[in-house]
């Protein structure tokens, strides 16, 4: 079985082949990146048009690559959610044509699914596993029980980490995307110079906040005599990369508690999503799997950010499970928890 999927949640334009054997036959990716930068974010509307111009060229990209044709898939998955609903439709929209002409199945994937199941198609980590799901828009641990059993221990209460890094970077005057410009400076930073605040560690709970760091930012480059030198901007850095990770860190250890609890059969801790390329975050998050007697899988670099590898391998997962693909009037969800029994998340940047 082989199935195409396609990734147009927010602002990458993407899409893959992959097989039930875990072969990723292609994954091509249209990033977004130059458009987005000069307003310092995503731009919803802009995305959605980016998503539109660029869909058919990357999905006869990815066939290409893979050495196949629409005739050879078994199925078409696409992110129907969480994610920017313009950009969302547009990819969904795409999967459902070449479903409904080719008689294949549909299969409707959660974006959050995509990151989950990942270390399942590069490391074949079997359920149960224990998972902290960090990016721009999410941050959460969960216990990944099956493709469509998730158990939400914490989630952020205000910003996720990923939104931290961009924030914190614009403030400094660094380009958009934030995330790997903070890592390439705090590389040279000394992360004692500037005490940051590691936000709700010790707290009751799992849930994370970072809206407080963010403030601390700002009011540390407030307290600045001028425009920050560049030690200054190195520093800061690697003050912001240290906070980010101690804090993940410190709100991991009562879920490992947690999923210990729960499942003592568990054996891997997984982070997945666009802040798991963090390299300073991966060398931490392994010294805790360690320390707690689990193995540690993070998926490759290029997978971590959004792609299409992910979506075709998650809904090769949905679609084994369920036995069949979804209805073509499924509709798409900017909003779509993974545990939809957990209570509902409130905050500022609460995504889900």
């Amino acid at each position: 079985m082989i199935v195409l999927g396609i990734e147009t949640s927010c602002d990458e334009t993407a899409a893959a082949v992959v097989g039930d054997d875990r072969r990723i036959l292609s994954n091509v990716v249209a990033s977004q990146i130059a458009t987005h930068r000069p307003f310092g974010g995503v731009v919803p509307e802009i995305a959605a048009r980016a998503h539109l111009g660029q869909i058919d060229a990357v999905i006869r990209a990815a066939l290409a690559e893979a050495g196949v044709g629409v005739g050879d898939l078994d199925a078409v998955a696409a992110a129907a959610g969480p994610g920017l609903i313009g950009g969302v439709l547009v990819g969904v929209t795409a999967a459902k044509a070449i479903a409904a002409a080719r008689g294949i199945p549909f299969v409707a994937v959660n974006h959050l699914a995509g990151h989950a199941l990942t270390a399942r198609l590069t490391d074949g980590v079997p359920f149960p596993f224990l998972l902290l799901l960090t990016s721009g828009g999410h941050c959460q641990t969960l216990i990944v029980k099956g493709p469509e059993d998730y158990v939400r221990l914490g989630t952020t209460i205000d910003d996720a980490a990923g939104e931290a890094f961009d924030k914190t970077a614009k403030m400094i005057g660094l380009p958009y995307p934030g995330g790997p410009e903070i890592e390439r400076h705090a590389a040279g930073g000394d992360p004692r110079r500037f005490p940051l605040p590691r936000p709700m560690k010790g707290a009751p709970g799992c849930d994370f906040s970072f809206s407080g760091l963010k403030t601390a930012v700002r009011h540390t480059l407030d307290k600045l005599p001028g425009p920050p030198s560049p030690a200054d901007v190195a520093d800061l850095c690697a003050a912001i990369q240290a906070a980010i990770t101690d804090s993940l860190c410190a709100r991991l250890k009562p879920a490992l508690a947690a999923f210990r609890a729960a499942c003592p059969e568990g054996r891997h801790l997984v982070v997945a999503g666009g802040v798991a390329a963090n390299r300073h975050l991966r060398a931490a998050l392994a010294a805790q799997a360690e320390k707690s007697g689990l193995a540690f899988v993070a998926p490759p670099l290029p997978l971590c950010t959004d792609n299409g590898a992910m979506i075709a391998w998650a809904g090769l997962e949905r679609l084994r499970h369920l036995g069949h693909g979804d209805p073509l009037d499924f509709k798409p969800r900017p909003r779509w928890p993974l545990d939809g029994d957990a209570p509902k998340a409130r905050g500022a940047g609460v995504k889900a």
